[in-house]
């Protein structure tokens, strides 16, 4: 009797950002699992799965921001009950797929008595169940090490690159809006051959959201200049670094980012500022208010979408779905000898005797000779015969005698004493 194995896979969403788990699920073919995701009176949030995750690998998608229904720590809350609510399931394993993982600018203290909020927010999947983690270009990326197990940092690069080589024209100049990210800047110019220039921007102290951009270091005059961050929150570092970039004459101002928070006057900045387009990936939702002229959103209309060679494209390369196993069980005889030597491609090995074996694994289409029987072995009465039955009749149990060989000829070594002898 033939038994295969299978894999089982449930793809489990919250509700920050639901568009992009129902199209990470038509990518892999498979359907959400219901959540049944529910808020009592008080606030409280409750979980309840509407199949069985016994055994399964369950990936929970939710991005770490606010909506017009929920605040940014109401998302990180929900996916925590949702990994906790599998691990109680008895869910094989937990992966957490967070597109936007949330307080990833809290990576350090940068002064006296401040928290490490993005070690928390690690901490806390941690303690929940989560085996592994998957996030879309972290801010720094120093939180990989922050998370207690694997973590799969993933990268938007390819469909920003896309879609700059397909629209943007002219001479162009990648643009790093701090310091910070001038490495990132820097793989995106040689990926498109294009010069670099960063922005030298200066926090004001004491201010949250408030930069001061200052000199320009890099060619600008007359060329095609895209600025690449990580997210854009209220647009302060951005629209100060367009500014400064088209006050050394630069030709166009485009920006380019992984994820569009868009808070507070994020949008009417950019509205008032010199970029002529802004263009992020949906590993966050656009709230209503920020969909205008000047801010585009790859999706999956036509090839500006974050699958292929993108967001999904990189989660795709994993084969998530069911595998035909690689052992068949099969049934054998007591005594029967099981070997793999006749798999294609694998070194051979002797066949191996289980004598009292039921059934075992072997690899398909692998036939093994049959193995002589091994000659009965013959116990050569010895002096101590006399003794053997004494003790047994008086503590109840006896040596068990040697198998000597049944051949007359033996060894100095191994042949049994003889009364009398020296040895």
């Amino acid at each position: 009797m033939e038994q295969v194995t299978t894999k089982r896979f449930h793809l489990v969403s919250g509700e920050a950002n639901l568009p992009l788990a129902e199209e990470i699920a038509d990518q892999l073919g498979e359907k959400l699992c219901e959540t049944n995701l529910a808020e009592f009176a008080n606030g409280e949030l409750h979980c309840r799965f509407g199949e069985s995750v016994r055994g399964s690998d369950v990936f929970i998608v939710q991005s770490h921001c606010s909506t017009a229904e929920q605040s940014v720590n109401d998302a990180i809350m929900q996916q925590l009950i949702m990994v906790d609510a599998a691990r109680r399931a008895s869910a094989k394993r937990i992966t957490v797929v967070c597109p936007f993982y949330g307080y990833g600018r809290q990576d350090r203290k940068a002064e006296g008595r401040e928290p490490i909020t993005a070690k928390l927010v690690a901490n806390l999947f941690t303690v929940a169940g989560a085996a592994r983690l998957v996030s879309v270009d972290l801010h720094s990326g120093q939180i990989q090490g922050f998370f207690d197990g694997p973590v799969d940092h993933l990268t938007a690069m390819p469909v920003l690159v896309d879609w700059m080589a397909s629209n943007l024209e002219g001479d162009l100049t990648v643009v790093s809006p701090d310091a910070g990210r001038a490495k990132v800047a820097e793989r995106y110019a040689n990926v498109l051959g294009a010069d670099l220039a960063i922005v030298h921007k200066r926090h004001v102290a004491g201010v949250k959201n408030m930069v001061e951009a200052g000199e320009v270091v890099g060619d600008v005059q007359g060329r095609t200049c895209v600025l690449i961050d990580d997210m854009i929150d209220t647009g302060g570092t951005l629209v100060a670094a367009a500014e400064a970039v088209a006050a050394q004459g630069a030709g166009q101002v485009h920006a380019a980012a992984t994820h569009g928070l868009f808070s507070g006057p994020a949008i009417q900045r950019i509205q008032d500022s010199a970029i002529e387009k802004v263009v992020v990936t949906n590993t966050l939702p656009l709230p209503p208010e920020s969909q205008i002229a000047k801010i585009e959103g790859l999706d999956r209309q036509g090839d500006r979408r974050c699958t292929g060679r993108g967001v999904q494209g990189h989660v795709g390369q994993r084969d998530l779905r069911r595998r035909q196993p690689v052992l068949t069980r099969v049934s054998v005889s007591a005594g029967s000898p099981v070997g793999l030597s006749a798999v294609p491609g694998r070194p051979s090995s002797p066949p191996r005797t289980h004598p009292a074996a039921r059934s075992a694994f072997a690899w398909p289409n692998s036939p093994s000779p049959p193995r002589p029987a091994a000659p009965p072995a013959v116990v050569r009465p010895t002096a101590s015969a006399p003794r053997a039955k004494s003790l047994a009749s008086s503590t109840g149990w006896a040596p068990i005698p040697r198998p000597w060989r049944s051949t007359g000829a033996s060894c100095a070594r191994c042949s049994p004493p003889t009364p009398g002898s020296t040895r």
